[in-house]
């Protein structure tokens, strides 16, 4: 009786988690596109600046800069180099954002080299409940699953044992 109580409780908790994930998807899908528009917003001031002093490329213009001896201008171009690798994983996000499934974007967005941002996410994180067939299925489908994990010692247990009780 216990065994099944608790059952019940792990699939409810389970579920309850799992019914944020896509949630937090959403949420964390709104940050990164506001990262997005920001880092843009940047990087095209970058090509606009390389255009204007006839650079060929943005990339170009930093190179240049990286050679001057003069530090501040080292240190402008590495802090703008960063910001164009920034912009290229972002650009990666937003496509994945738009044409990956769930899963996908879970995988991105639990990465650890993403904890930052997921971290910021989750500070103005608020639980819900999702209203879309995908996401209650995709919750559902995630806490039998996980229901039957954290219950797979105990029903191995009781095969055990039934099978010990046939065999004497």
């Amino acid at each position: 009786m216990i065994v099944n109580i608790l059952d019940k409780l792990i699939f409810a908790c389970a579920f309850i988690i799992s019914l944020q994930l896509p949630q937090l998807s959403d949420h964390y899908q709104q940050h990164l596109a506001g990262l997005y528009h920001a880092t843009k917003w940047q990087v095209d001031g970058y090509a606009d600046t390389a255009k204007q002093y006839k650079f060929s490329s943005t990339q170009a213009m930093i190179n240049r800069h990286l050679a001057n001896t003069e530090p501040s201008v080292r240190a402008d171009a590495e802090q703008k180099q960063q910001t164009l690798m920034l912009f290229a994983d972002l650009n990666q996000g937003m496509k994945l954002f738009e044409q990956g499934n769930l899963v996908q974007k879970l995988l991105y967005i639990f990465s650890p080299e993403r904890f930052d941002r997921l971290q910021n996410t989750l500070d103005n994180f608020k639980l819900g409940i999702p209203l879309t067939t995908s996401a209650l299925l995709f919750a559902l489908i995630l806490a039998i699953i996980l229901n039957q994990l954290v219950m797979l010692p105990y029903t191995l247990y009781v095969a055990h044992k039934k099978r010990n009780a046939a065999s004497a």
